[in-house]
């Protein structure tokens, strides 16, 4: 009986242990994932429907159309004003 519930003791603590996670070189055997581009880099898909409007690489222009957009889904704003 002690030796069963030592073993599951030891399973137990073996289980709640950490391994290292280090991250591999980039090979052409295992993906990494690609480098995230800047958000402000990206053309705005949305401007031919009348939504997002800025200067491709332009990071003021894109930080401006994110705070015109962050205050039309400012619930008092969109419905007493």
């Amino acid at each position: 009986m002690a030796v069963s519930l030592l073993c599951a003791a030891l399973f137990g603590l073996a289980a709640c242990g950490e391994r290292e996670q280090v991250v591999q070189p980039q090979s052409e055997k295992r993906y990494q994932g690609k480098a995230d581009t800047k958000p402000w880099d990206n053309a705005p898909l949305a401007a031919q429907l009348g939504g997002a409007q800025w200067k491709q690489g332009d990071q003021g222009s894109w930080e401006e159309q994110i705070k015109r957009r962050q205050l039309t889904q400012h619930e008092y704003r969109r419905i007493y004003q």
